[in-house]
């Protein structure tokens, strides 16, 4: 059994609630991310996404320049330990609707896991096992 931790290695990225939504946009993109964590004094405050943009921000009619993303953020957040299963990780997006979800430590942020890196790596478990498959038919050891 795969473990949530194992799949979160890299860098946590994250902004503070009194940032404007078009400063975390720019983060955002440059970082070529579709949600960030939004933090303050290393506590998890919610998560900002590409979905928040669209609802709360553009059919809003918010101005980007001016709105906080601590007001528009998902507050809300669903969260999953870090010694959690990748099948619990992935049911727990799938029953909250969610396509990112913060892996905690106990009380702290150990990582970021969004859906991709769920598919990525049930990809790559299949397709292992699809070549342990094919050499156990073709005779090889």
């Amino acid at each position: 059994m795969v473990l949530v931790k194992e799949l979160v290695d890299r860098e946590l990225y994250f902004v503070q609630p009194t940032d404007t939504v078009a400063e975390v946009i720019r983060k955002m993109a440059g970082l070529r991310v579709g949600a960030i964590l939004v933090m303050e004094e290393g506590v998890l405050r919610g998560v900002f996404s590409e979905r928040d943009v669209l609802i709360r921000v553009v059919l809003a009619k918010l101005d980007p320049e001016n709105t906080l993303v601590g007001d528009v953020m998902t507050k809300n957040v669903t969260t999953v330990s870090e010694g959690a299963s990748i099948d619990m990780a992935m049911e727990s997006m799938r029953l909250r609707g969610c396509r990112h979800l913060p892996v905690m430590r106990g009380d702290q942020v150990a990582g970021f896991l969004s859906m991709r890196d769920l598919l990525r790596h049930d990809l790559h478990r299949k397709t292992e096992e699809l070549m342990r498959m094919r050499a156990y038919i073709h005779g090889a050891t």
